[in-house]
């Protein structure tokens, strides 16, 4: 990795996981509670984007939560970023190449390990507390096989809903590799392009739109720009990244991530400005505080299928007025039971390299 130090080091890549994870495991609590703003994710609602705005001109004690509820869940595409930055780093700066079945059975079982775990948790406590969800056994078998995503009406089969991201990363790896893979970069661009018109040319709260972006279309963009920054990097065509023009690009990001929120248009390259706010803000972060979201990002897997169980058990506590309360239970609650799944998934088997 020394050629490509200068633009994101191994620990940088943790602290920008463990950013993501932040964002995404209190997004999905934070917009569960009533009269919290809701997000822009899969379909754009303008009247999120007005209330966002009306919660930052007004704001109350609440506004932490509009924040995290509004922009928590574009932790995502940092992920998809960094994965496809990673992909470009173990597979296409090699001279030994790998062949697809290895290499797509390699990746769905270290995702399977991963889900298997939370989901079978899940689901026990899900059966034990009230308001369970009524499974289908089609959705089961699409769960454990990754491919719940394709079926109709994701937003209400997918349970538990942040488990939607392992058929999203399992796609990606099924496109990078029989269509990217040391491929032109030129190719990489025309995906992305296609499939942002694929989505401009949506209803924005249409059901069409929510079905594309639960799948690999919606999530090309941020993919993408990883695997390009990866291979410009390598190749030394990408410039170091200094103090400060990362203060400029922490500043200007933030900027556009707000402006393009309100616009359907616009509203699709926000994942970009998100990610270089958060490359950028790891450049400036003291290295104490990069060192505690490095530690978050070791744990960051299993912090992402575990959340999802205590947000289950906290969010009543919340939901009847006791707010931060509840929230902060969660947080610690969640961090500590990452932890302890980490110590388990670290002895699970885990399948062979390619």
């Amino acid at each position: 990795m020394s050629d490509t130090k200068h633009i994101l080091s191994r620990a940088e890549c943790s602290a920008l996981r463990g950013i993501a994870i932040l964002g995404i495991f209190l997004h999905n609590y934070c917009h569960w509670l009533k009269s919290i703003v809701r997000e822009n994710e899969y379909t754009f609602h303008i009247g999120n984007s007005e209330g966002m705005w009306h919660a930052m001109t007004s704001p109350d004690g609440n506004l932490p939560l509009h924040l995290l509820s509004f922009f928590g869940h574009y932790g995502v595409p940092v992920f998809l970023f960094l994965s496809g930055y990673g992909l470009v780093l173990k597979y296409e700066n090699s001279s030994k190449p790998v062949a697809e079945w290895p290499f797509l059975r390699y990746h769905f079982l270290k995702l399977f390990k991963m889900m298997i775990v939370g989901f079978v948790a899940f689901t026990i406590i899900d059966m034990i507390t009230p308001n369970r969800h009524h499974y289908q056994a089609l959705d089961i078998i699409a769960q454990l096989g990754m491919f719940n995503n394709l079926l109709p009406d994701p937003d209400h089969i997918i349970w538990p809903g942040p488990y939607w991201f392992f058929g999203l990363m399992m796609q990606l790896y099924i496109v990078y590799r029989l269509v990217l893979y040391r491929r032109h970069w030129g190719l990489t661009v025309a995906l992305m392009v296609v499939c942002w018109l694929l989505q401009m040319v949506c209803d924005p709260t249409g059901d069409t739109l929510n079905r594309l972006r639960y799948n690999f279309i919606g999530g090309m963009l941020p993919f993408g720009l990883g695997l390009l920054v990866g291979r410009f990097a390598w190749t030394g065509s990408l410039p170091p990244l200094v103090k400060r023009n990362s203060v400029f690009m922490l500043f200007i990001s933030l900027a556009l991530i707000f402006l393009f929120s309100f616009n359907y248009q616009t509203w699709y390259f926000v994942p970009v400005f998100i990610i270089s706010a958060s490359v950028a803000l790891v450049k400036l972060l003291p290295a104490a505080v990069n060192r505690q979201l490095d530690w978050m990002g070791s744990i960051s897997a299993a912090l992402f299928v575990c959340h999802p169980i205590l947000r289950k058990i906290f969010i009543p506590m919340s939901l009847w007025g006791d707010v931060y309360a509840g929230l902060l239970l969660y947080i610690v609650s969640s961090v500590c039971v990452a932890w302890v799944f980490k110590l388990l998934m670290d002895k699970m088997p885990s399948p062979r390299k390619v």
